[in-house]
């Protein structure tokens, strides 16, 4: 059953002054929120391996964020600012990444009534050189709703990831009220990025430095990646009363068959890195499902979790995967999952998760209260009394679930 949630029930108020604008000078000197379903305690986040049990897995999403916001103008000079979302056309992003001609991409456009149906010409107003050789056009295709499906083409022959190196910029959250700056080019990334593809970064994961990843493997926790591109829906925030009603953004994820294996085997508790993480690793559980109700995996729907009482055992179910990739001599799975974690969710297979702080009535703040069982007020009334830092350059938080 769908839980009649009321969004306004997951407010609360966040100063200005309390948003990090930029992130601390070391990625790892934030400081860290410890739960564990009691009273919170303030930590650094430098010692996050004290707190981890041995002999547990650490999931990470590798992920890297592309600089997917482009600024074109108009020949009446009108300023047209494009928001690449997701590939259309090809619709892999290792191909995409690869073309040297034309491409399409679902996009949100800014201005979109003011584009008719002329030729947009990239924004260059200090006159680059290297970016004028790239010749980038846009055309309008189509609108559909909220987003566009708009066909970019240029005339120096590089891969389309090398325009977007040149052209774009990197889509910080709006929240921050700022142009994209220098040191975003480094810090909304994580140290261990690796697959380009998503428009924003998973947080979590930005604190990591070498050190600390080498305090984790130093305690005999093992380190596993997954890969899910991050939306720009994580920036959207819940417009409607009932959570109901609310329609989550299809995210694409990759695992690969070893990942696999070694979830299904593991002894300890698993860690997930980030609430992209979370979705990926409980969307694997219903992926199983359809593999042994259906024969094959399929996309994760938002309300799936929910429609029914699901008897079978985690390892059961990822199992069923591994057996589908075998008969079919995959070493990896591509799917989509457009799962929404609320209050009354069942977890599969997370026990501990890094976050950052999260904004008010988001559904990042639905899945944290999901894991702790409600008590998110507690942990964030903990955080605003002791002047942690919030959202995606703020603080980090370690959360054992209740």
């Amino acid at each position: 059953m769908i839980p009649e949630i009321r969004i306004e029930d997951y407010n609360y108020n966040l100063p200005d002054e309390r948003i990090a604008r930029y992130p601390l000078s070391e990625r790892d000197a934030s400081k860290l929120l410890l739960y564990k379903g009691e009273s919170p305690s303030e930590q650094s986040f430098a010692q996050i391996a004290e707190f981890l049990p041995e002999g547990s897995v650490m999931v990470f999403n590798d992920t890297k964020v592309v600089p997917a916001r482009l600024h074109f103008q108009r020949e009446t000079g009108a300023h047209i600012e494009i928001f690449c979302l997701e590939p259309v056309l090809p619709e892999e992003y290792v191909t995409m990444f690869e073309v040297t001609d034309r491409c399409r991409w679902k996009c949100i456009v800014g201005n979109v009534k003011r584009w008719k149906s002329d030729t947009l010409f990239l924004y260059n107003p200090e006159d680059d050189c290297t970016v004028a050789e790239m010749g980038l056009k846009a055309d309008l295709i189509e609108r559909r709703g909220e987003t566009s499906i708009v066909e970019f083409s240029w005339t120096n022959g590089a891969p389309f990831s090398r325009v977007l190196e040149i052209c774009g910029s990197i889509p910080i959250p709006p929240y921050l009220n700022r142009e994209t700056e220098d040191v975003d080019l480094e810090r909304y990334q994580t140290l261990y990025a690796k697959y380009r593809g998503s428009v924003a970064a998973p947080t979590a994961g930005l604190h990591f430095t070498e050190r600390v990843l080498d305090s984790i493997a130093a305690k005999g926790i093992e380190i596993e990646n997954v890969c899910l591109h991050v939306g720009a829906g994580t920036f959207l925030p819940v417009k409607s009363s009932l959570v109901s009603e609310h329609t989550m953004h299809r995210e694409p994820f990759v695992v690969t068959r070893s990942f696999l294996t070694k979830l299904i085997s593991r002894k300890g508790k698993l860690i997930a890195v980030g609430t992209t993480s979370v979705r990926t690793l409980e969307s694997l559980y219903y992926v199983g499902v359809k593999c042994i109700e259906k024969g094959c995996p399929d996309d994760v729907c938002q309300w799936e979790p929910y429609e029914r009482k699901y008897e079978y055992s985690f390892e059961d179910s990822i199992q069923a995967i591994l057996d589908y990739m075998e008969r079919y001599s995959m070493d990896s799975i591509q799917l989509g999952t457009s799962i929404i974690i609320v209050p009354g969710y069942e977890f599969k297979v997370v026990d501990i998760l890094v976050t950052n702080f999260h904004q008010p009535q988001s559904t990042l703040l639905l899945l944290i209260s999901a894991f702790v069982k409600g008590d998110w007020k507690n942990i964030y009334d903990f955080a605003l009394r002791n002047d942690f830092r919030f959202l995606s350059y703020g603080d980090s938080s370690l959360l054992f679930r209740k």
